[in-house]
Order: C-alpha cells, then sequence, then structure tokens
C-alpha cells in the first residue's frame, strides 16, 4: 500500500532525525466515486472540463454560487464548495452530470471511469455520478534539497514521501509523476560522483509508544484517527477544532511490553504525523492553496515560508530558498 508505506516512511525519518516540512499542504480531490462498497475512485477533473456539471441532491446546479469559473475553478476551490454544499444541504455527496455528454463521447473519452462505475452498477450515460471530496496527495513531506538529500546524513528521499518544494501549496495535476522521476535521476546522479561515509548513521531507533492505543482495539482507534483527521484536519479548518485534535493526540509514552504488530506500529505513525500536521495547520494563520483556514480566510504575504518539523521543534523558512543540507 503505497500511501502506508508514505506514511511510515514519514514517520520514522522525523524520529531518526530528518527534518519534515509543509504538513499542512494536503490536497483534496473534489469527485471521487461516492458508492456503497465502492473505492474511493476518482473521477477526473476532465470530465468538468468536458460539460460534467455538478448538482446537489435537489438536482441544482450550485457551483456558479461559490465561484465566477464554476466548475472550472481550481480544484481546492471546487473541493470546498462540494464540502460546503454537502454540509448546507445535510448531505454526504453530490452529483457530477453527464448528460451534457453524448454516450459516444463519455465512453471514447473516459472509458476507464466508464467501465469501474459499470462493474458498480452505475451506467454514467444515463446517471450521474455519485461524488465527494476525498484526501488525495501531500505536498509536505520529508524536506529535502536539490541533491534529494535530506537533513539526515545519506538518508534520500524523492516521491511523495518527500517535499521538494515545488508543488507550492497546491500540487497540479500529475507534477508528482514529474517530481519522482526528476528527483530519482538527481539522487542517482548525485551518488555517482559522490562517496558516503556512513559513520554518521544512527546506532538504534527508539520506537514510540503511546497509551491512546490499545492493541485490542487497533481498529476502531484507527477509524476514530481517520474521523477526527477528516472533521479536524479536512478541506476547511478552525483553531477551535484544531487545539482540540491537538489535545487528543497530545504524543504519551505507554508500556514498552505492548506488542510490536506491523498494524500497531502502522496506527503509532498514523498519530505521530496527523499530530504534526495539526502543528503546522495551526501555526500558518492563513489560507494558501490546499490550506484554508476558515478563521484566517486570506491569504497573507508574511507567511510566504515554510513550517519546518525538527525534532527539536518547528521553525519557519522562506519558502523561497531551496533547503540545502550539507553532510
Amino acid at each position: 500500500n503505497p500511501e502506508v508505506a508514505t506514511g511510515d516512511g514519514l514517520a520514522l525519518a522525523f524520529q531518526a532525525g530528518a527534518p519534515l516540512a509543509d504538513l499542512e499542504f494536503v490536497q483534496f480531490h473534489p469527485t471521487a466515486l461516492h458508492l456503497p462498497h465502492a473505492p474511493r475512485f476518482l473521477i477526473t477533473e476532465a470530465v468538468r472540463g468536458e460539460g460534467g456539471i455538478l448538482r446537489n441532491q435537489q438536482g441544482t446546479r450550485f457551483m456558479p454560487s461559490y465561484h465566477k469559473q464554476a466548475e472550472l475553478a481550481p480544484r481546492d476551490v471546487v473541493a470546498r464548495s462540494v464540502l460546503m454544499e454537502m454540509k448546507r444541504t445535510g448531505t454526504d455527496h453530490v452529483f457530477l452530470d453527464l448528460s451534457l455528454l453524448t454516450p459516444e463521447l463519455i465512453i471514447h473519452r473516459f472509458p476507464n471511469i466508464y467501465e469501474t462505475c459499470l462493474s458498480y452498477g452505475l451506467d454514467i450515460t444515463k446517471e450521474p455520478i455519485p461524488v465527494a471530496p476525498a484526501s488525495h496527495y501531500m505536498m509536505g513531506g520529508v524536506a529535502i534539497d536539490l541533491h534529494g538529500r535530506t537533513g539526515l546524513p545519506h538518508l534520500f528521499a524523492c516521491g511523495e514521501v518527500s517535499n521538494p518544494g515545488v508543488h507550492g501549496a497546491n500540487r497540479l495535476a500529475s507534477n508528482s509523476l514529474l517530481d519522482g522521476l526528476v528527483f530519482g535521476h538527481r539522487i542517482f546522479a548525485y551518488l555517482k560522483t559522490n562517496r558516503l561515509s556512513f559513520t554518521q548513521i544512527p546506532s538504534e531507533l527508539d520506537a514510540v509508544y503511546s497509551v491512546e492505543t490499545n492493541p485490542a482495539t487497533l481498529s476502531a482507534d484507527r477509524l476514530s484517527l481517520k474521523q477526527l483527521a477528516s472533521a479536524e484536519l479536512g478541506i476547511i479548518r478552525h483553531e477551535k477544532g484544531l487545539r482540540e485534535a491537538q489535545q487528543l493526540l497530545a504524543s504519551t509514552l505507554g508500556d514498552p511490553e505492548t506488542p510490536l504488530t506491523p498494524h500497531y506500529l502502522e496506527l503509532q505513525n498514523m498519530r505521530l504525523l496527523a499530530r504534526l500536521m495539526v502543528e503546522a495547520a495551526l501555526a500558518r494563520r492563513e489560507s494558501r492553496g490546499s490550506h484554508y483556514r476558515s478563521d484566517y480566510p486570506d491569504t497573507d504575504p508574511a507567511w510566504v515560508k515554510r513550517v519546518v518539523h525538527y525534532p527539536k521543534g518547528i521553525e519557519f523558512v522562506s519558502a523561497l530558498e531551496p533547503f540545502n543540507w550539507s553532510w
């Protein structure tokens, strides 16, 4: 599971001493399939570009009320608008109406979406697609420089686990693939011309335990954590909710005799990342890109900087200067 691997990699890198940056920036896809027993399959934004219209449960088109570009607004705006419309109407999804498109165009342009929806009993040439926003991509991660080096000697990172700074506050579609290719190649090029000395590698890594997690209730605790993150770390954030989440996620040491199962450690890593994300979201008192604070709805020019988590605490650094880790 790449999402689990990314989360575990972030948590382990941080515990070993590698700084993390920009964890408050999490991108939400505005239109994920919302059907019982179906995965949150992403309905590409190209569907709206072709003429797909978002409607609420009453069949009313609502995007023009939220943004002058309607369905063609930036993805963070569309995701936020969909969420607000769901809250306004008391529903858990809206509909993406493709009735302006011919069946032939739908099948030709979106064969994967057509086949996937059909496998769950939904013919999108005849019926609208039930959709809701879903967490999609984290712009934050292990802070790296232009060579893919991290703040932990001899640890390199690239891909979604890393934070190269190239995505800014709101990743453009598919740029994550280019990110992985470019920085993967830069790491390779660096290693071709630089010999590494492994005398600085930490000799051991201490596992982090938490009394908040009982091995007997892993599934329930995982669900509670996901619900807390969705409610307070989601598309729209506010200081009151973030403070409450921070209190619930306060890190405490637990019983070292707890069995170290993969699922237990995975949940501990999720808790650690959620705590760090809350701290970053609280620190950034503005709205920028995928980070939206309803109590600070405007973008503040003074916040052209990164929130960087070091094991010793948070630091704020200029977003205009790339990291330059020197080993």
